[in-house]
């Protein structure tokens, strides 16, 4: 599935994603999200980047490019709105491993970040996703995410 342009419908925007997600700037990495499929546990989000983004400004300042931490969280969140969308809203999903994570492209100012997270395994407790971020249907990153669930009012 090539969902790389931002002629794609909004399903959320970030204001709806606040709703969602505790993390706010400069740590929110997820600006839209334009496919979600709950029978088949699957989400795109999208990340912007520009030049302005604070990691850019050290990062590589002479040839600035996304650290993959970052790309991972971005991936991350994503997730984590996906396991929301599945009517587990009374908590939030808390990264609990990744693995098998590979770096197969930089990702520099202008890009725009696909963010594609496909649940393996979703539960009352956790679960997993398969995780890839594409930029221009180039892989920028692959992962498998882990997380646990836990009562918003506790964190």
């Amino acid at each position: 599935m090539a969902l790389q342009t931002t002629s794609h419908p909004i399903i959320l925007n970030v204001k709806e994603i606040s709703k969602i997600l505790p993390h706010r700037y400069p740590f929110l990495l997820v600006d839209r999200i334009v496919y979600i499929n709950l029978e088949e546990n699957v989400i795109i989000g999208q990340k912007n980047l520009t030049i302005n983004e604070q990691f850019f400004q050290g990062h590589f300042p002479d040839a600035p490019i996304m650290p993959g931490v970052l790309i991972l969280e971005a991936l991350a969140q994503t997730g984590g709105i996906l396991v929301h969308q599945k009517g587990y809203n009374e908590k939030i999903a808390v990264l609990l491993s990744i693995s098998s994570a590979k770096f197969r492209r930089p990702v520099v100012p202008g890009d725009v970040l696909m963010l594609h997270a496909a649940g393996i395994h979703i539960s009352g407790k956790g679960g997993r996703v398969h995780a890839r971020a594409l930029v221009n249907d180039q892989l920028a990153v692959e992962a498998e995410i882990g997380f646990a669930l836990v009562d918003k009012d506790k964190l």
